[in-house]
């Protein structure tokens, strides 16, 4: 059987410590931030990265550099037959397509999935991975797998302040100086490839029962899964407020009983875009190998 060796990049939400007792590799995600160069929890925490965001100073995200994700898979190879790498979505970032383009110089040996997820969804493909892998499955398959379920996840996200929507150029000034002057909540959603605009909420109660009584027609409709949740994997994403997440957390076990879902932080590529206070629920369905 071959040793297959599970690697995905910091936008999954896995820590160094966590991947480290899960047996895999993370690639941290760069940032600049007011000219310095930062590494997704390296030397830049979460709470580092919000305090300079909400300081207004200029953060960009980057893709790793070709040389990090290659000294990466050179030093998994040492050990391991295969790599399969698990990126953030292409459609939200170039750095899938770049490590495609390094994958073909590792003769096979190396495997770019291309999911096209992100955050907690991201992290259930790399807990996919990982039990395809144990049951004997090679790299190209694992690839194939988790190529053809992509589109077997959703994310709802409501986003707390315009502010930073506006300053990545996703709404136009004006729009955003009407929607603050009626404290609108934008529910936004990524199905795959992009971030979306999904609905629109007056307050955050509105905004989460929207996002609940949509995952609850995905989990039927989409996942064959049950109304109480059975059959899918149910996650809370929060940026900065925990304690609002764990307050949601509550609510959706009341909402879909059979699950028993737990709050992660988002990645801070998505929350350089959205800023602090954003909730997300996110669903998965539960594939089975």
């Amino acid at each position: 059987m071959s040793r297959i060796a599970i690697m995905t990049d910091s936008n999954s939400g896995i820590t160094q410590e966590h991947a480290k007792k899960l047996g895999i590799s993370v690639i941290p995600m760069p940032f600049t931030i007011d000219g310095n160069d930062y590494f997704e929890d390296i030397n830049l925490t979460q709470e580092e990265f919000y305090e300079k965001l909400m300081s207004d100073c200029k953060v960009m995200t980057s893709q790793p550099n070709p040389d990090t994700v290659k000294k990466y898979w050179d030093e998994a190879l040492a050990s391991y037959d295969e790599v399969v790498y698990i990126p953030m979505s292409s459609g939200l970032s170039g750095s899938t397509q770049t490590a495609m383009i390094l994958a073909e110089d590792y003769d096979g040996r190396v495997h770019v999935a291309d999911n096209q997820r992100i955050s907690v969804t991201q992290y259930q493909s790399v807990l996919d991975s990982m039990e395809m892998a144990s049951l004997g499955y090679t790299g190209a398959a694992i690839k194939e797998r988790l190529e053809n379920d992509r589109f077997d996840s959703s994310i709802y996200i409501m986003v707390d302040t315009l502010k930073y929507l506006k300053a990545g150029g996703r709404l136009t000034p004006a729009v955003a100086a009407l929607g603050t002057l009626l404290k609108i909540k934008p529910v936004l959603q990524i199905q795959g490839e992009k971030l979306d605009t999904f609905s629109l909420a007056r307050t955050h109660a509105q905004a989460k029962t929207m996002m609940m009584n949509q995952i609850a027609r995905d989990i039927t409709s989409r996942f064959d899964g049950n109304e109480n949740g059975g059959g899918v994997n149910l996650y809370v994403a929060y940026s900065y407020d925990r304690d609002s997440a764990e307050t949601f957390v509550k609510e959706i076990k009341e909402r879909f009983p059979e699950t028993s879902p737990e709050a992660y932080a988002l990645s801070l590529s998505v929350s350089c875009h959205i800023g602090p206070g954003a909730l997300a629920v996110a669903a998965s369905k539960t594939e089975k190998y």
